[in-house]
């Protein structure tokens, strides 16, 4: 009789599990939806907002199209100006974030007081918009492309150490320790046994920022730092919306040549 009651206590909290998780799961989609209708009411968002706006909407594409195919020599210079932005930030940001993210990396570095300080460090300027960077360097340096690179140095940095110091996280352990076992030192393991199984990684983040900061380089241009971003302000002001139709246009075109490159060389690495 003892036996059968103490079977019969043990299975009690185990048939209670699956309605607590079902009023945790239920607790969670409503907490959600308060947060979503508090945010809304909030930011004034509403669908109304939306129905008055989309004949405004309806307008400006009126406005935008046809394109103005004349402007489209004016702004190659520009454009190709705003690549090599991009290209020179992402360059730069990412050779700076490979000893930044072996720095980080717990596995690689396990003395606390160098990673987390490294840590903090990436997440203050991770906390920094690139537009907020592109403002100061303009302050600092002037208008011109320059800022506008040491902007996309910074972003770049930021992104790529973090998800490359993660990455390095969740190699496998077994050829580092293998190595260790036979005595290699810290630059034996890294060069030997972090990078063969880091670098398809910290390729495919440095080729997706690069796509960021394509896109981030076209418009920093609105705060004076170089690029198309500028020609795209002055054809706003001016409410040339068929001109701006055309940088959009060509911003897209190139975006998406350099997204299939990308595809392509991920493809071929991981």
């Amino acid at each position: 009789m003892r036996s059968s009651l103490s079977q019969t206590s043990a299975h009690q909290p185990s048939s209670n599990a699956p309605l607590i998780d079902r009023y945790k799961r239920l607790a969670t989609w409503l907490l959600f939806i308060f947060v979503l209708i508090a945010c809304s009411i909030r930011t004034e968002v509403t669908p109304y907002q939306l129905v008055v706006g989309l004949p405004q909407m309806g307008s400006l594409l009126q406005e935008m199209f046809p394109p103005d195919w004349s402007y489209l020599p004016t702004i190659w210079g520009p454009m190709l100006e705003t690549i090599q932005i991009a290209i020179m930030g992402t360059t730069i940001g990412g050779l700076l974030a490979i000893p930044v993210a072996l720095l980080c990396a717990y596995n690689l570095t396990p003395n606390r007081w160098i990673s987390i300080p490294m840590r903090m460090i990436l997440n203050l300027v991770r906390t920094i918009p690139d537009l907020l960077f592109a403002a100061v360097f303009v302050a600092i340096f002037g208008i011109g492309p320059f800022a506008g690179m040491l902007a996309l140095v910074f972003f770049s940095f930021g992104i790529i150490a973090k998800l490359t110091f993660e990455a390095i996280e969740a190699i496998d352990p077994g050829p580092l320790e293998a190595m260790t076992a036979v005595g290699a030192n810290r630059i034996q393991l890294i060069i030997f046994g972090v990078m063969p199984q880091a670098l398809p990684y910290f390729v495919s983040y440095f080729l997706y920022t690069f796509e960021v900061n394509v896109r981030a380089a076209s418009v920093l241009g609105l705060v004076g730092a170089g690029g198309i971003g500028l020609l795209l302000d002055r054809a706003l002001g001016l409410f040339r919306y068929d001109r701006a139709s055309i940088i959009i246009l060509l911003t897209l075109a190139i975006v998406l040549m350099i997204d299939y490159g990308s595809a392509v060389i991920r493809r071929k690495l991981l």
